[in-house]
């Protein structure tokens, strides 16, 4: 199973966790594989670097099973100042988001308990 194949594992099977930041994914994905540590974190900061990458240059990323990264795009809204009691314009602007694949939203959806 390749680095990649890993990661997309482990984020999609967590269960039962409050919080798992880089460190632990790379600890995690590490102790699985037996590769060293600074591997996998090189490995996960390139793949972080490549998606933000992508995204900067509007170009969405597409992992079949796992899910999207995309731009998405926000119109142009009025806005409040609630302190000066005054009316804003806020520009349409982009955004990058996540939309989970339906294997994914259907895993987490079965596994994980409503709090």
């Amino acid at each position: 199973m390749t680095i990649f194949a890993t990661l997309l594992l482990l984020i999609v099977t967590i269960q039962n966790i409050i919080k798992m930041t880089k460190a632990d994914l790379v600890a995690k994905i590490s102790e699985k594989l037996g590769i060293e540590k600074g591997d996998v974190q090189a490995t996960v900061e390139t793949f972080m670097d490549e998606v933000k990458t992508s995204l900067e240059s509007g170009d969405n990323v597409y992992l079949r099973g796992f899910g999207s990264f995309i731009v998405k795009t926000r119109a142009e809204k009025t806005g409040r100042n609630i302190s000066k009691n005054t009316t804003i314009k806020i520009p349409a602007h982009n955004i990058p988001a996540f939309k989970p694949a339906k294997i994914f939203l259907e895993g987490v959806k079965a596994n994980v308990e409503v709090k």
